[in-house]
């Protein structure tokens, strides 16, 4: 787990936002993006320039020749001169510097984000958010440090937790939770089909009813439902629920053990 620093679940709120993968769409777009404007130090005229969306040509490990889908022009540059971006907003191989730059780019507004690898926590994850406020000197963009549990789990606040990038990202676009703003669009590049900077289409999602726990027996949670029945908590409150049992050294045999599985 490296640096990471490992925190237990504590109760989320009753009225959560609950996800399920069957419902996240395949969006796994790969796009390698250019980080740098080349040549350096304006030597002659740029063949591609930071922000760009790049194809490549040919790869050879700490070199590429890459060609601009705007321009047209192929140029053979560093690798570390570009970064690989999944699902439009998971930029692999980028710097907190390099996340503000693309960011305070023209074409993104207040909400455009970034997520990336954390270079100061080892196994986690940086959210980089866009926040403009009406005058260039007063923009900034804010990052926070998306922690990961022992169980794999993520979060940014330890109050709520998410089983995966997806969910985190889908629940901020939807709240803004603490953060500067909700998530309203991933990073923009050039040439990539968000060039006209929409909102992100998010999968629609059912919200769970809020639950009297004073009414809710112990049984009720365990108890195994059938294929017609409506669990009465999400999985990630399931997941909370069994820590926190697991905390308190009791085990759940006299429900069936096999039953939380089968939810």
């Amino acid at each position: 787990m490296g640096n990471c620093l490992i925190k237990r679940r504590s109760n989320m709120p009753t009225q959560e936002n609950p996800f399920s993968e069957s419902i996240i769409p395949d969006c796994q777009i790969n796009m390698v993006v250019s980080l740098h404007d080349y040549p350096a130090y304006g030597l002659g005229e740029f063949t591609m320039r930071i922000g760009e969306r790049l194809t490549i040509v040919s790869n050879d490990g700490d070199f590429m020749m890459v060609k601009s889908t705007t321009s047209g022009k192929e140029s053979y540059i560093p690798t570390a001169y570009t970064a690989k971006v999944t699902n439009k907003w998971m930029f692999t191989g980028i710097s907190r510097n390099k996340a503000e730059q693309l960011l305070m780019l023209p074409n993104n507004k207040t909400g455009a984000f970034i997520v990336r690898d954390s270079q100061s926590k080892r196994g986690c994850y940086s959210l980089s958010v866009l926040k403009r406020a009406g005058s260039s000197y007063l923009d900034s963009v804010q990052h926070y440090c998306i922690r990961r549990l022992q169980n794999g789990w993520l979060y940014i606040s330890p109050r709520i937790t998410f089983p995966s990038l997806h969910h985190l990202v889908q629940h901020y676009s939807e709240f803004g939770d603490g953060l500067c703003c909700m998530l309203k669009v991933p990073c923009f590049i050039q040439g990539s089909n968000n060039t006209t900077n929409n909102a992100m289409t998010l999968p629609m999602t059912i919200r769970m009813p809020t639950l009297n726990w004073k009414d809710t027996s112990r049984s009720m949670i365990f108890r195994k439902k059938t294929d017609a029945e409506i669990s009465l908590v999400s999985e990630g409150l399931r997941e909370t629920i069994t820590s926190y049992l697991y905390m308190r050294g009791e085990n759940n045999e006299q429900y069936g053990s096999q039953s939380w599985d089968t939810w």
